[in-house]
């Protein structure tokens, strides 16, 4: 009989202690999140903007919130969401997986795009021009957080017409997808292109 009370049946929760696992009950749970946590690490996300949106019903104001997040591993892939919720974390994981399922390849040449393009997404548009290496990323805002995750290191961003934070994200998804490599080109025209 040790001091512990083990003679008693309470033997059982202190050898799992013991052992080094987590105390009965909370087995599942740290399963999950050391699942979550490598995952994690493949893919990193940065909320871009948090909204706060209030219907008036009969009752009174019902609030609502909307994230606009950003997906991306740094190498190449990059996906942007938008999830709505009654409160702000459910907004945000809703935008996590949205942009999750919405990720796509993004053609790149050294450590920036292959060749300048405007993206247009309602009424933004965003010009993407190739820099060369030591440059930076010259973006701000929402512009900066998709190029960032997507991996690209260098490259001139220019917000033309609106600014708005969601429309900004769109329209640079929108003109990364418009990219092209040097193998596509070739292909669609038929010739060699020399650069």
């Amino acid at each position: 009989m040790d001091s512990r009370g083990g003679a008693r049946g309470g033997g059982g929760t202190s050898v799992g202690r013991d052992s080094g696992g987590p105390p009965r009950g909370g087995r599942g749970r740290a399963r999950d999140n050391r699942g979550r946590g490598r995952e994690r690490d493949e893919f990193q996300d940065r909320v871009v903007e948090i909204r706060r949106v209030a219907t008036v019903k009969k009752g009174g104001r019902r609030l609502n919130f909307s994230a606009l997040v950003v997906v991306g591993d740094g190498n190449g892939r990059v996906g942007v969401g938008l999830g709505k919720a009654n409160t702000v974390p459910a907004a945000i994981a809703k935008g996590q997986d949205r942009a999750k399922a919405n990720m796509f390849q993004v053609p790149m040449r050294n450590t920036t795009i292959p060749h300048e393009v405007i993206g247009k997404y309602l009424s933004s548009d965003v010009l993407l021009k190739p820099a060369s290496e030591g440059t930076g990323v010259i973006a701000g805002g929402g512009v900066r957080a998709v190029l960032e995750l997507a991996g690209i290191k260098d490259i001139l961003t220019k917000a033309l017409g609106s600014t708005t934070p969601v429309n900004l994200v769109k329209a640079t998804e929108q003109g990364l997808r418009s990219l092209r490599t040097k193998d596509q080109i070739e292909a669609a025209r038929g010739v060699k292109i020399a650069l």
